[in-house]
């Protein structure tokens, strides 16, 4: 025997199936929008790149070529600007020992034709006495270290000017 209440709670669990069955189907439909809305991004996305393949990475592909030519030129242009400056300071180098040791060799030179000019009995007594030729070590001595201060002096503000020079030398070629 089936009653109504049987009759009734059968209809309403089918109306629930049917309602539940009915949702499920909506939230697959959304799903599918949502689905079908990645599905034409990523297509966009796939003809991007298939036409960068295609076109864009030829250009890219010559731009790098050439920047790391235009590098390779750079490291190069450096390399010889840098061998040169260094060759130049070298041989200022010398040239200043060189004027530095005329000028000492002058410096003696006059020194002994000023000690031999003096030699009188009164020199030669202060000669012996050591004070003249004290006076004249210590001179000849501050001198000496005035000109090597000067020469170091001279060095160091060549090695500044050869330094600007290549740094102005970098930025011409990075121009």
């Amino acid at each position: 025997v089936v009653t109504r209440d049987d009759v009734e709670e059968s209809l309403k669990a089918v109306f629930q199936f049917v309602k539940d069955k009915e949702q499920v189907i909506q939230d697959l439909r959304s799903q599918i929008e949502e689905t079908k809305k990645k599905i034409a991004e990523k297509q966009r996305e796939r003809d991007y790149w298939l036409e960068y393949k295609n076109v864009g990475s030829k250009i890219h592909a010559e731009r790098i070529s050439t920047l790391e030519k235009d590098i390779a030129d750079v490291k190069y242009e450096l390399e010889r600007t840098e061998e040169y400056y260094r060759e130049a300071l070298k041989v200022v180098r010398e040239e200043n020992q060189k004027l530095f040791d005329r000028h000492m060799k002058l410096l003696s030179e006059e020194a002994l034709k000023n000690a031999v000019g003096y030699l009188d009995k009164n020199c030669r007594r202060e000669i012996e006495e050591n004070e003249w030729l004290k006076e004249e070590v210590k001179i000849y001595r501050k001198e000496e270290r005035d000109l090597k201060a000067s020469v170091q002096l001279l060095e160091e503000e060549n090695a500044s000017l050869v330094a600007k020079l290549i740094d102005i030398k970098l930025q011409h070629l990075r121009v």
